[in-house]
């Protein structure tokens, strides 16, 4: 897949692109990405591709103009046919919430032109006639649409096969079907015993057992209590889609610990 990714700031990428276990799936070209600034195709000896907002107002306004050329010098590079264009997507607080099933769609995908704004915003005129996605990472502005457009590669990358030294490793991951969209359960490491700032913790006993079903069922368990704790929406939806089993309910039901 060929993610072709606009931006004025294309230093910030490269560091991703060679750190991490999520290297992987960049150096072998599982998720290949392209960088592009919108300033190499600005007119005018500063290159200028921001404007002051028509009607007045705080900030600058990225142009149409520097951005429609920079989408069509992509178009060509990638040479798609015009029924199987690649959409391009803006990264805007107004956008739909990136979340794991999103995720798990881009991954299966063919990539994406993704569109990372600056300032105030992009001109409205771009958007509407050259954008076909708006994604947010949640109700909160940042000051360019590049975090997001790492979080969006990142989420993709780790899907990829090969990439994790463990290919069941996000199988476990919250919010995954193989959890049924609960979040994951918590995980603990040698020592068994560390000497906390409360004094000693142990490791939870039935982990040490080696007692598959046990280990199973506590996992479970403690991803349920998690979920109804930290996000009982998720629950919710869990119940609702048939996904949790007698002994689940039967474990919310009880009382818990405070």
């Amino acid at each position: 897949m060929r993610f072709d990714v606009i931006t004025l700031f294309p230093e910030l990428f490269e560091p991703f692109f060679k750190s991490g276990i999520t290297r992987r799936a960049f150096e072998s070209k599982q998720v290949d990405v392209q960088l592009w600034n919108p300033r190499d195709f600005a007119e005018g000896n500063y290159r200028r591709v921001d404007d002051r907002p028509f009607g007045g107002g705080p900030g600058m306004v990225m142009m149409a103009e520097p951005l429609w050329q920079c989408l069509q010098a992509i178009r060509a590079d990638r040479a798609e046919p015009g029924d199987a264009r690649a959409p391009v997507v803006l990264f805007s607080p107004i956008g739909q919430r990136l979340d794991h099933a999103s995720a798990t769609g881009w991954a299966a995908s063919s990539g994406a032109v993704l569109v990372c704004g600056r300032y105030e915003g992009i001109d409205q005129r771009f958007i509407d006639t050259c954008v076909d996605r708006q994604i947010s990472l949640g109700d909160f502005v940042l000051s360019g649409g590049e975090i997001a457009a790492l979080a969006l590669l990142d989420s993709v990358a780790r899907l990829m096969p090969g990439v994790l030294s463990d290919e069941g490793s996000h199988q476990q991951d919250s919010f995954n079907p193989a959890l049924d969209g609960l979040l994951d359960s918590p995980h603990h490491t040698r020592p068994e015993v560390w000497q906390g700032p409360q004094g000693p913790m142990a490791v939870p006993e039935v982990l040490l057992g080696g007692h598959h079903e046990r280990i199973a069922r506590y996992r479970r368990e403690q991803s349920l209590a998690l979920t109804e704790r930290q996000r009982p929406d998720l629950l919710v939806q869990a119940r609702e889609a048939g996904r949790l089993t007698k002994a689940d309910e039967a474990f919310l039901r009880q009382p818990k610990k405070l």
